[in-house]
């Protein structure tokens, strides 16, 4: 089954797993409607599936990540630095965040894998995810032009542009809620493992980040247990600077 279908899946029949994909569901969250579908097929097609896969796509789609978020801080923080801007950049535009990008857009259930990566939890690999965004991004430029890549980018990474603050780039989460629970006079938020999903080579750990004086109960995931608290510990941060 190599034609676009029905939304994908895992099938199995006499030993042989397929994958099976329809464009409509990473066009609605994206944001774009390809006009070209085989651009987008391509940059979900992994080389483990076909010779006709999305490594040139994550190329061009790496370099068009880093152009759209510099732009968009370059505009939004007129006031800082080369350095500081370069510094905001890499925070936003890395593995982790690109990772979870595609965990939001469940892009592991669009993959077209070969049977070996995808036995393998291919589809649950942070790299091959990561990967994989940037692909999406270099195809919806080829597709609609550098105004479309923009506003993908822009829809992706949102939220990230969103709760930027130069004031406290270059520290990490944990770093953070640590500092501002501190600053208050409270307690340490404590960090619980919920559970692994995936096989042993490709797991994702969850965590819960808890803030008891605030109430603030917050759910992590990531490829190891520092990154699953890292982003459970953003969104206990949020929350405390929001309330």
């Amino acid at each position: 089954m190599h034609g676009f279908s029905a939304h994908i899946r895992e099938v199995r029949s006499r030993g042989t797993y397929y994958s099976v994909v329809d464009p409509d569901v990473v066009s609605d969250r994206i944001g774009h409607r390809f006009l070209d579908p085989e651009l987008l097929r391509r940059a979900l097609t992994h080389r483990s599936y076909s010779a006709t896969h999305n490594e040139r796509l994550e190329f061009l789609g790496d370099g068009i990540v880093n152009c759209i978020i510099a732009l968009e801080l370059y505009a939004r923080f007129p006031e800082l630095s080369e350095g500081e801007l370069s510094r905001l950049r890499a925070n936003l535009v890395n593995q982790p965040a690109l990772h979870r990008i595609a965990l939001n857009l469940k892009l592991g259930e669009q993959l077209l894998l070969g049977e070996g990566e995808l036995k393998s939890g291919g589809a649950e690999r942070p790299s091959i995810l990561a990967d994989t965004v940037e692909a999406v991004v270099g195809a919806a430029m080829l597709d609609g032009g550098f105004a479309v890549a923009q506003h993908v980018v822009r829809q992706l990474f949102g939220d990230s542009l969103a709760a930027v603050d130069p004031r406290v780039s270059g520290k990490d989460a944990k770093t953070l809620l640590q500092e501002l629970l501190q600053g208050k006079g409270m307690a340490l938020p404590e960090y619980k493992v919920c559970g692994t999903l995936g096989q042993a080579h490709a797991q994702i750990f969850q965590v819960q980040c808890v803030v008891e004086e605030l109430d603030i109960r917050t759910d992590g995931e990531g490829p190891s247990r520092r990154a699953a608290e890292q982003d459970a510990a953003r969104k206990a941060y949020r929350q405390a600077t929001e309330s």
